[in-house]
């Protein structure tokens, strides 16, 4: 279950990365038709001669500010997918550190059952050997008993 809940905790972290990397690459094709609109500005002479007006300087100033303007929301996005990615890795991190605990929290109960198994072995062995014990003598009293009420029979038969 753990599993299954930590896989649906990551994917709209997945699909935010994914959206803000969508958001840039829309901006980077956005800045890439602006610079190409600025190219053809500088190139675009309608005064008089071929030369360029204030207007054709202007429209151009326009277009680099756009494309600034643009570049800052580039970043601004760029920074907030980083910060995705930093979450992402701490997140990353943080399971690594739990799971890890966990993980030996699993070896150390698995060490003390295995040594309580031991035990609990080396117990029942000892209780076996006492339980032969114990039939042991418990026979030697019997046959011992057996021979005296013989041998008591055998004397008042006498």
């Amino acid at each position: 279950m753990f599993v299954a809940v930590s896989a649906q905790a990551v994917q709209p972290d997945t699909s935010a990365y994914n959206i803000q990397r969508l958001k840039i690459n829309k901006l980077l094709a956005e800045r890439s038709l602006k610079f190409g609109q600025y190219d053809e500005s500088l190139h675009a002479r309608t005064g008089i001669f071929g030369l360029q007006t204030k207007k054709d300087i202007r429209n151009s100033n326009e277009i680099l500010r756009q494309i600034t303007l643009n570049d800052n929301d580039i970043f601004k996005e760029i920074k907030i997918l980083m910060d995705y990615k930093d979450l992402e890795v701490e997140k990353t991190k943080t399971e690594v550190s739990t799971t890890g605990s966990r993980v030996q929290n699993y070896m150390l109960s698995i060490k003390k059952l295995q040594d309580q198994q031991e035990k609990l072995k080396q117990d029942v062995a000892a209780a076996e050997k006492s339980k032969n014990f114990y039939m042991l003598i418990i026979v030697i009293l019997t046959v011992t008993l057996i021979g005296l009420l013989i041998y008591l029979f055998k004397m008042k038969k006498v």
